[in-house]
C-alpha cells in the first residue's frame, strides 16, 4: 500500500467527498435511464475539470498540476466507487499519456491545454476485434506527399463517441505508430455502441483520412504503444480497485443488517470467513495497483511487469468480489432496482479493457522469462 503525501491525501478526500455528494450511484442510474446521447453527464465532467482532475498528470506549463499517475489513480478509484461516468480515464490518462510520451513540444502545446481544461476529450483507439490484441493492428497509415493517409477500423473505443481527438494506432511501414486524428476529419465515421455497463464506447471507421505530416507521435520510439497501454491499464486497474472496495463495503453492510433463520447474517461463521477472504484479496489488489502507479511516477524499468501483475490481480479479485456481491445479497441482488448489478456489469467491461486476466498472466510470465 502506497504512503500518500499531504497533497495526495487531500486530493483523495476531495474526490471521495465530491463523488458521494455530487455523483452518487443514483446519478449513474438517472444517466442510464435517461437515454443520454453519450455515456456520461457533461456537467459533472465540467465540474471535475474545474477541480483540476483533468490535468493531474499534465505539466504545469500546459495547464495541468503534474501530480502524477498515483494521484490520478486515487481520483479514479473514488469516482469508480459511485460509478461516476466520465471520460477522465480515457481522455485525461490513456490518451493524454500518448501525447506526453510521444508528442513533440508543438503537439503538446496544441492538445494538452485543452485536455487539462476539460474542453478537449481525447480517446485512445487501438483494438480492432472483440479482444485486446495490440500486436494485431491492421489499420494502415501510408505516406502521401508531405502527410499521411489512414485506413482501417477500431472497435470498443472508450469515450470514442464523445471525443474530439482520437489517438489511433496504425501500421506505418514495419512498425505500429500512433496518430493524432481530429474526430471531425473527413473520412472519420463514429458509431456509438451499446455496452452492458451503459458507458460510452464507439466503433470508428477511417476511410482514407488525410493527415498532416506532424500528425504522428514519434518522440516515444518503437515501444511507444506498449508504454501508453501500460499507463492506460494501470488507470483501469485503479477504477477496478474502487469498484471492488465499494462492492465489499456494500456487501458487508447488508450482512450486518439482514436477518435469516432468526440471526443477523454477519454472525454466521461461514460468511465471516468469506468476507475475511475478500478483505485480504482487496488489500493485496491495492498493493499491486498502487505499486504499478508508483512505478510509473518513478520511471522504473519494471513498469511493464508491475502493470501486468496489477491488471491480472485486479481482474481476478474484482471478478470474485462482484460475484460474491450478487450471491450474498441473494434475490434482491439480481434485481435492476438494486445497485449490485451495476457493479457487476461495470466490472465485466473493465476486466476486458486493455487485456483480461489471462492476457496479463501470460504477459507477466513472458516478461519474467517463464
Amino acid at each position: 500500500m502506497a504512503v500518500l503525501n499531504e497533497e495526495q491525501t487531500m486530493l483523495r478526500d476531495m474526490a471521495r467527498d465530491w463523488a458521494r455528494k455530487e455523483s452518487p450511484v443514483k446519478a449513474y442510474r438517472k444517466m442510464r435511464d435517461g437515454g443520454a446521447a453519450i455515456g456520461f453527464d457533461p456537467q459533472a465532467f465540467a465540474k471535475m475539470a474545474e477541480m483540476g482532475w483533468t490535468g493531474v498528470i499534465i505539466p504545469e506549463a500546459h495547464g495541468g498540476s503534474d501530480f502524477g499517475y498515483l494521484s490520478l489513480g486515487l481520483v479514479l478509484e473514488e469516482c469508480a466507487r459511485t460509478l461516476t461516468a466520465s471520460p477522465l480515464n480515457a481522455s485525461s490518462l490513456a490518451a493524454t499519456s500518448a501525447v506526453l510520451l510521444g508528442g513533440t513540444e508543438a503537439q503538446k502545446a496544441a492538445w494538452l491545454p485543452g485536455i487539462a481544461a476539460g474542453e478537449t476529450i481525447a480517446a485512445l483507439a487501438v483494438d480492432e476485434g472483440p479482444r485486446h490484441a495490440p500486436d494485431r493492428v491492421e489499420a494502415v497509415a501510408e505516406r502521401r506527399g508531405d502527410g499521411w493517409t489512414l485506413k482501417g477500423s477500431k472497435q470498443f473505443v472508450a469515450e470514442g463517441d464523445a471525443a474530439s481527438l482520437l489517438v489511433v494506432a496504425a501500421k506505418a511501414g514495419d512498425e505500429i505508430g500512433l496518430f493524432l486524428v481530429p474526430a471531425d476529419a473527413k473520412g472519420v465515421s463514429v458509431s456509438a455502441r451499446s455496452m452492458v455497463d451503459a458507458r460510452s464506447h464507439a466503433a470508428i471507421t477511417l476511410d482514407g483520412v488525410l493527415l498532416a505530416a506532424d500528425a504522428r507521435l514519434e518522440a516515444g520510439g518503437a515501444d511507444l504503444l506498449d508504454r501508453v497501454l501500460d499507463r492506460a491499464r494501470a488507470g483501469v486497474a485503479a477504477e477496478m480497485l474502487g469498484l471492488a472496495v465499494q462492492a465489499f463495503e456494500d456487501t458487508l453492510a447488508y450482512l450486518k443488517t439482514r436477518s435469516q433463520f432468526g440471526e443477523i447474517l454477519s454472525r454466521f461463521q461461514a460468511l465471516q470467513h468469506r468476507m475475511a477472504n475478500l478483505f485480504t484479496e482487496i488489500e493485496l489488489m491495492r498493493s499491486v495497483v498502487e505499486g504499478a502507479l508508483e512505478a510509473i511516477d518513478a520511471g522504473r524499468d519494471d513498469v511493464p511487469v508491475r502493470v501486468a501483475l496489477a491488471k491480472a490481480t485486479a481482474c481476478q479479485t474484482l471478478h470474485l468480489v462482484s460475484r460474491e456481491l450478487i450471491q450474498l445479497h441473494g434475490g434482491i441482488g439480481m434485481t435492476d432496482e438494486h445497485d449490485a448489478g451495476f457493479y457487476l456489469k461495470r466490472a465485466r467491461v473493465l476486466e476486458n479493457q486493455y487485456g483480461n486476466g489471462a492476457f496479463h498472466r501470460e504477459r507477466f510470465a513472458r516478461l519474467n522469462g517463464y
